[in-house]
């Protein structure tokens, strides 16, 4: 029998179960155990949250990093590579590497069938488990208590923030996605949580578990200073700990800070100058991404970033106002069915002067006509188009010199854009 390549391990991936998204312990658990998984590294940190995972588990990636310590992280989704999920030493997994972990994951499994989720979960626990590593930081699929990603009692856990989005499957109030979030507490096992605002089943369901609970505002805070930010926290002994004039960095501030306060907790070294450069060093793909692009003899800015729920979109919107202007931002956007397109265009329209709407390359897509009628209902200016590549097209041709592209709304918009930017060769980008 040939070999499967990695292409065809995922499209059989996404044929294996008969729904995308089955939640629930039991089928990973029993496949893990087949494997011999124990845990992917010798220590873990759980990431969980509605928005702000992927930035807080790289800058904590490079704060262990940097302590000289071997480092795993899993996170999802991809935007051009699946590799791109599971990396260790910031070196992303191989395709054969990939291959064989799959391998085992299905010699495994037998007659238990698996989601492409859950067979990519446990092929990265396994991966990780091979490389002995110190530390593997792990970013939650969706919600927490039944991803398979909580199979793993955690030495630390994070939750980001809570906000709603994926309202079939984690309700539609704060206080049901927090349910969900909070499955990942184990009992005694510290919690660092960077909503200024948690819903109060949060902090309840840490004191039934007696796990300490880090908040941020209370315990653990960032202030901006004429030089940079200011960071103040705690250590597990409660010790007061303190970062002074940080430079400013590309992604966001309150992320960075929620990983400084999990770093903290970790009872490793203190060197203020390293840990400012580890913060320095994180970068993160589609998350305020800015690319220059010669673009018809005009030199054009993109800027890239999968913000794709009313939250994520607020932050969006504050960065794009501390960044003003001399001309237009014209966007290209693009938004899934299950998405909240009403709170997404309040949260940003303010900042944007003219729309490119399309379809996603993706069955869950909302329609052009959708998204181009909710807009036109509020009061803003839209054209309607067959693809990504044909709105950035058509945002290219009529923006000027100082004028703003701004690529948002799905990690499918994100990936499009770069894909079209690699085409026409466009290579200076930059994340910003």
């Amino acid at each position: 029998m040939t070999e499967r390549s990695l292409p065809d391990w995922l499209a059989y991936l996404e044929q294996l179960h008969p729904t995308a998204i089955d939640m629930g312990l039991d089928r990973v658990r029993q496949v893990a155990e087949r494997m011999g998984l124990r845990r992917p590294a010798g220590r873990v940190v759980t990431v969980t949250g509605t928005n702000g995972k992927g930035s807080t588990c790289a800058f904590l990636a490079e704060l262990l990093l940097g302590q000289g310590l071997r480092v795993g992280v899993y996170a999802s989704p991809h935007l051009l590579r699946y590799n791109e999920r599971v990396v260790i030493d910031r070196q992303q997994a191989t395709d054969a590497e990939l291959c064989a972990a799959f391998a085992v994951v299905e010699s495994a499994r037998q007659e238990i069938s698996l989601t492409y989720f859950e067979m990519g979960t446990l092929a990265a626990f396994w991966l990780f488990q091979q490389a002995a590593l110190d530390f593997a930081v792990l970013e939650v699929g969706l919600g927490g208590r039944l991803d398979a990603v909580n199979l793993i009692d955690a030495d630390l856990a994070i939750v980001t923030s809570i906000a709603l989005d994926h309202a079939d499957w984690l309700g539609d109030t704060r206080e049901s996605v927090a349910v969900e979030k909070a499955g990942i507490f184990r009992p005694g096992i510290p919690v660092v949580c960077g909503d200024l605002d948690p819903p109060a089943v949060l902090l309840q369901q840490a004191a039934v578990l007696a796990a300490p609970f880090y908040l941020r505002g209370r315990d653990f805070d960032l202030a901006l200073t004429p030089a940079g930010w200011h960071w103040q926290g705690l250590d597990r002994a409660g010790q007061v700990r303190e970062l002074h004039d940080l430079p400013l960095l590309d992604l966001p501030l309150e992320n960075a800070a929620l990983a400084l306060q999990a770093f903290s907790l970790l009872d490793l070294g203190w060197q203020p100058a390293q840990l400012s450069l580890a913060l320095q060093r994180t970068r993160l793909s589609g998350r305020l991404e800015r690319h220059s692009l010669e673009f018809q003899g005009k030199r054009l800015s993109l800027l890239l970033d999968v913000g794709h729920n009313p939250h994520a979109c607020e932050f969006l919107a504050r960065r794009l106002r501390e960044t003003p202007l001399a001309g237009r931002r014209l966007a290209v956007f693009g938004l899934l069915a299950d998405k909240d397109l009403a709170g997404v265009v309040q949260a940003i329209q303010a900042e944007i002067s003219q729309w490119a709407v399309t379809a996603l390359p993706s069955p869950r897509s909302r329609s052009a006509l959708e998204l181009h009628d909710e807009l036109l209902k509020a009061g803003v200016q839209a054209s309607r188009h067959g693809s990504i590549g044909e709105a950035l097209e058509a945002q290219c041709r009529q923006a000027a010199e100082g004028d703003e592209v701004l690529v948002f709304g799905s990690f499918y918009c994100v990936a499009e854009a770069l894909a079209w930017l690699a085409q026409r060769g466009a290579g200076n980008g930059c994340t910003g």
